[in-house]
């Protein structure tokens, strides 16, 4: 039978170290219910604002949403520089302002602050067009920039503006068009300036593309028109100085000669010449249009045209009128413009011919 062992108690210091190394190997429990945690974790994470606080966060949030929704749909009013915006770059308003017109409304800006925003968008090509580029309000920006030189700088430095989104861009020309057509009616420079520049702009892809789109109630007829209105834009925009001053018939005349290769004549001419008003610049452009075109019909040759065999370059007299030579296939020609050229001056000059011709 096996003996058995007899028990011993264990020692204080034996008790201690099952104590401690118990406390090692277990953790203390929570004296609260697990409800109870639950609960202070859900208080901890709950919003401590009252009531009306947390509606006015909502609301606060809303709007936020619906700031950045209109700001990138180009419908809420930013304050932008007037040197950071190109106005040549589609500005659709006509560019032959009125100075009494111009007065009126610089004095409306310097006392009230421009009322209609301007409207502008940001183009692909910045280094040619501008950090931004003008849509509408040409008037406006051009008034603000006036008072700005007039203060020195110092005031009138921004402008408010609508910055539209490219999406939108296209539509926002075409009804700036429309709007043009309606209240002032456009020359027909200014159509063919507004398609061409829609096109530089990246707009439009083409010419045709945009006399199409901003032009789409006219004829095929009309839209024609406006292509070579666009060319005369694009050859000679930066030279002339009267474009929208030009009549159709002289635009499509423009525009005929360009076609037959004389561009770089044109640009020559406006270049060398001053020229005050848009008749000057007629003259200066019809020469070298009728070189093109051929002096006109013949009728010992049954309507051909008479060959110009050489023109002289005009001679512009002190008086503003513009002499030249013309030889055609049979004989000399004079011809004199300008706005005092009339029927009393040309008897006066076929006299003094006459007389030098009888003398010789």
């Amino acid at each position: 039978m096996a003996k058995r062992r007899q028990l011993e108690v264990p020692s204080a210091e034996a008790l201690k170290e099952i104590e401690e190394g118990f406390a090692r190997e277990t953790t203390p429990r929570s004296p609260r219910a697990p409800i109870a945690d639950v609960v202070a974790d859900a208080a901890s994470r709950s919003d401590p604002l009252p009531q009306h606080l947390r509606e006015e966060n909502a609301r606060d949030r809303a709007d936020a949403e619906a700031l950045r929704q209109a700001r990138a749909r180009g419908l809420v009013v930013v304050e932008l520089p007037i040197h950071d915006i190109t106005s040549d770059a589609l500005s659709r308003d006509r560019v032959d302002l009125n100075e009494e017109d111009m007065a009126e409304l610089r004095r409306s800006i310097a006392e009230h602050g421009v009322r209609l925003p301007i409207e502008v968008f940001e183009p692909t090509n910045p280094d040619a067009a501008g950090k931004f580029a003008l849509i509408s309000g040409f008037r406006r920006l051009a008034a603000v920039r006036e008072l700005n030189a007039l203060s020195g700088g110092e005031r009138h430095t921004t402008i408010p503006a609508f910055v539209r989104a490219p999406d939108t861009l296209a539509d926002a020309v075409v009804a700036m068009i429309e709007e043009n057509e309606i209240r002032t009616g456009l020359s027909q420079y200014e159509r063919g300036r507004a398609a061409a520049i829609a096109v530089h702009d990246g707009v439009f892809a083409s010419v045709d593309d945009a006399v199409n789109a901003l032009f789409s109630s006219a004829s095929k007829a009309k839209r024609s028109k406006v292509r070579s209105f666009a060319l005369v834009h694009e050859e000679l925009g930066d030279m002339l100085r009267y474009g929208p001053r030009l009549t159709e018939r002289q635009c499509l005349r423009i525009a005929g000669g360009l076609r037959a290769g004389h561009a770089e004549a044109m640009r020559q001419a406006l270049e060398s010449h001053a020229v005050d008003t848009p008749a000057d610049e007629w003259l200066v452009l019809e020469p070298i249009i009728e070189s093109a075109e051929g002096d006109g019909p013949d009728p010992k040759r049954g309507g051909r045209p008479r060959k110009v065999v050489e023109r002289s370059a005009p001679v512009r007299l002190a008086n503003r009128v513009t002499m030249e030579k013309v030889q055609t296939e049979d004989g000399y020609a004079i011809r004199l413009r300008g706005t005092h050229v009339n029927d009393e001056l040309i008897e006066q000059v076929m006299d003094r011919i006459r007389f030098l011709l009888e003398e010789i």
